[in-house]
Order: C-alpha cells, then sequence, then structure tokens
C-alpha cells in the first residue's frame, strides 16, 4: 500500500473491460477510473477532547481545545469479468492546540489514526458468491476504534484512549442458492483489539471469533425467511492482572481469561423487500453464553456466574426515498464487552442515518446512536459484585456539504457524546464542530 503502480494499458483494459466487470457497490466515479484520492483540512473547536467527567473527585477538569484535522485518502477499485477487488486507506492527523500535560508529564498535542481495508468480491456462478474483507484501524476514538465505520455496532469502550490502539476485522462469507427457493450464507468473522493505552490493555485486548450458518427460503418473490446460528468465542489475550483485585485486603493477580466467553445464536428472521426503495431485516432469537473459567475469579471472593441466557435481535429498515437521499433505521440487543471490571455487559443499540440531497450541490446528512448497557457481575467493591449498573451512551453527528466544483466541497458539521453512568466518575459530555474543505479527484 505504499506504492501505487498504475499504467496506461492496465487503466485501459479496465475501462474497456467496465461493461462486462463486476461494479457491485461501486458509484458511477468509482467506475470511471480504477483509483481515487482526496484530501480533507478542517479547522475544529472539542470543549472536552480527554472525555473527562467535570466532578471528578482529583479535581481533574474537562479541557477544551481549538485545532486542525488534516486527512489525506485514496482507493482503489478494479473491476474484472466475475471479481471487484477494492482497497484503500486513510490517514488522520489532529492538532490540539489547547492540549496540556499528560499524566507522565509530557505533551502531546498531536493525534493520528489509520484506516486501511482490502475486500475482494468473487462471482463464481449467478448462484455462488465469495465475500473477503479486511479491515485495520489503529485510533484513539471510541467510536470510530470500537465500530470501524460499520453502523450500528455497540461500543465497549465508551471514552478516548490514548497511544496507538488497534482493531482488526476480517470476514469471509460465501452465498449460495442450492434450489431456486433454498439458499444459504456461511461466513466467519475475526476481531482482533490490542490497545496501546495501559488502562484498557487488561480489559479488552482480546481476539473475538464468530461463525455464521444461516438458511434462507424463499417464501414469496419480495420475501425471504431465515433460520440462523452463530457461534461465538471470545479470548482474552492481554498478561496483565485485572486491575482492583483482592485477596483478604492485599492486591493480587488474577488473569483477564476468567472473562473468556463461548455464546451459541438461535434465531429466525426475514429479509423484506417492501418496493424497489424500501428494504427491511429482522432477527429474533436467543444467546446463550458460557464463561468456562470464570470459577477462578471464586478465589478473591467474586461471585462470576457460569453462564448466562439472554434475548438476541438484530432488526433494520432502509428507505430510499428520492434520488440521492436515503434513511436508516435499525436496532441491536446481544452481549457485548466492557472496559469495566465485570464480565461482559447486555446492550441494546439503537441507530439511525439520514442522507438528504437538498439541492444538486447541497447535502446534509444526520446520525444518531443510543445504547443502553447494563454490567454483568460488576464488581461494586473487593469482593462484591452487581447486576444493577448501567451506563447510557448517545452519539448524534451533522454534516452540511457543499459541492464547490467537481473536485472541491466545502463541509461542516457538529458533534455531540453523551455518558451517563452509575459507576461514579464516568459520566461526561462533549461538544465538537468543525468547518473545512475536501478536494477529491
Amino acid at each position: 500500500m505504499k506504492k501505487i503502480i498504475t499504467s496506461a494499458s492496465l487503466a485501459a483494459l479496465s475501462v474497456v473491460s467496465l461493461q462486462a466487470a463486476n461494479t457491485t457497490g461501486l458509484t458511477a466515479t468509482e467506475q470511471a477510473k480504477p483509483w481515487s484520492v482526496s484530501l480533507s483540512l478542517r479547522g475544529f473547536y472539542d470543549d472536552n477532547y480527554a472525555t473527562i467527567n467535570a466532578h471528578r473527585s482529583d479535581g481533574v477538569r474537562p479541557d477544551d481545545s481549538f485545532g486542525v484535522d488534516v486527512s489525506p485518502s485514496f482507493s482503489l477499485n478494479f473491476p474484472m469479468d466475475q471479481t471487484l477487488f477494492s482497497a484503500g486507506y486513510t490517514y488522520g492527523v489532529k492538532y490540539y492546540e489547547g492540549r496540556g500535560v499528560d499524566a507522565s508529564g509530557h505533551r502531546n498535542p498531536i493525534d493520528q489514526s489509520h484506516l486501511a481495508y482490502a475486500k475482494l468480491i468473487h462471482d463464481f456462478t449467478e448462484d455462488y458468491k465469495l465475500d473477503v474483507s479486511d479491515t485495520f484501524v489503529v485510533a484513539q476514538e471510541a467510536e470510530l476504534l470500537t465500530q470501524a465505520n460499520q453502523a450500528g455496532v455497540p461500543l465497549t469502550n465508551l471514552m478516548r484512549a490514548s497511544g496507538n490502539n488497534i482493531h482488526n476485522i476480517a470476514a469471509i462469507n460465501l452465498n449460495g442458492q442450492i434450489t431456486r427457493q433454498l439458499g444459504f450464507l456461511a461466513g466467519y468473522s475475526n476481531n482482533l483489539y490490542d490497545y496501546g493505552d495501559p488502562a484498557y490493555q487488561a480489559l479488552l485486548n482480546r481476539m473475538e471469533h464468530m461463525i455464521t450458518l444461516n438458511l434462507r427460503w424463499q417464501l414469496q418473490p419480495e420475501t425471504v425467511g431465515i433460520l440462523g446460528y452463530q457461534f461465538g468465542l471470545i479470548d482474552q489475550t492481554s498478561k496483565k492482572s485485572l486491575p482492583g483485585i483482592f485477596v483478604d485486603g492485599v492486591p493480587a493477580y488474577m488473569s483477564p481469561e476468567v472473562r473468556n466467553s463461548r455464546s451459541h445464536y438461535f434465531y429466525v428472521g426475514a429479509d423484506h423487500t417492501f418496493n424497489p426503495q424500501f428494504t427491511g431485516s429482522v432477527r429474533v432469537g436467543m444467546q446463550y453464553t458460557e464463561y468456562p473459567n470464570a470459577g477462578e475469579a471464586r478465589a478473591s471472593g467474586l461471585s462470576f456466574e457460569n453462564s448466562n441466557l439472554s434475548p438476541y435481535a438484530d432488526a433494520n429498515i432502509t428507505y430510499n426515498y428520492l434520488p440521492g437521499s436515503t434513511a436508516q433505521l435499525g436496532v441491536k440487543h446481544t452481549r457485548v464487552q466492557t472496559d469495566m471490571l465485570a464480565l461482559d455487559q447486555e446492550a441494546t443499540t439503537v441507530y439511525a442515518a439520514v442522507n438528504h440531497k437538498i439541492t444538486a450541490k447541497l447535502t446534509a446528512s444526520l446520525i444518531g446512536q443510543y445504547q443502553i448497557g447494563t454490567l454483568n457481575e460488576f464488581q461494586t467493591s473487593p469482593g462484591a459484585t452487581s447486576n444493577s449498573y448501567v451506563e447510557n451512551y448517545f452519539l448524534l453527528g451533522a454534516n452540511l456539504g457543499y459541492q464547490i466544483n467537481q473536485y472541491l466541497k466545502a463541509e461542516a458539521g457538529y458533534n455531540f457524546d453523551r455518558v451517563d453512568s452509575d459507576v461514579q466518575q464516568r459520566s461526561f459530555s462533549r461538544n465538537r464542530i468543525y468547518l473545512g474543505l475536501r478536494a477529491s479527484y
């Protein structure tokens, strides 16, 4: 990805073969040439860049700052007869003019982030298609690091993490049509988290595996029924001790592996096309989770449970209500990890997004997400746990873009984040505004 090698013959070949090529998901601009580059330059104001609680007992208070955000990116798209290969990279650097010294006494006014992806779509036949993808993220902001640009993904850490924190997402899915009515989806995904911030390493460094098997039955021309099963495995990878562990009043080591888990998801659902512009999808069922190493926690007096049965749901609707204008609404309920000393959390996430084309040159977008999570076996004090602690997270983002010409776009936006937690000194509010330009070619 450090060098891009192109030639006139390759570009010509891509254009000539375009009519017969696999162009799944590509825009008209992306189909016109095999590469594109862009540069975003923004000025911003952030009133709580460190996501600090305003009433901390140690006297530390939220700090604000003006700053500059520079983000170059490029993407490649190579459509072939039966195959589409796409790749891209975005680098982000933010300079905070008002950032003070950190806990170690150093002043680091710069945040850097990286997002790289590669995707391969191959049609073996009209009935069998393979998707392979990988996304690699290095970031500090919770929404970018956890979601990696995926709508509706529950957040596991709600606050900023300093340093280089890594999230890698790899996935492979095979879609097949056995008969005219019966089809299937078989897939595997892997999520690797490696936090550079010492505050999160013992609690969130992990590898997550997910195997998916879905049977699809064509109930009606516009409706597909789903019978599905997923198996999830979470393996904690840090060798550090979980924080706040005491035995007989003395600090003690406890392996993060006590939070390892195995989950079985059983669900039914449907995908329905109301009309060419309006589609919906729903999955409902149960999630059975086992904690095979939870018994080891009892050495410190913690009563971590061995298993848990909880509801599972994942539903969304998408409406393309006008040319260039789309609305999406979704909800997901599942068990996810947490950056608190608990086994995990049962979380419900509601998300919505609207992209509206006001005029030929003016567009507006609005995104929102609300998450409520109940901590499972949260340690309230040495040797005591509770299932009644709740955390609420809300984010809102608004953006306005004006296309000055074919290559230049002006952007303005606002982001709001709010955490309300039953855990002391976790709640915070954050407001961010920005104004800038994006050049694309």
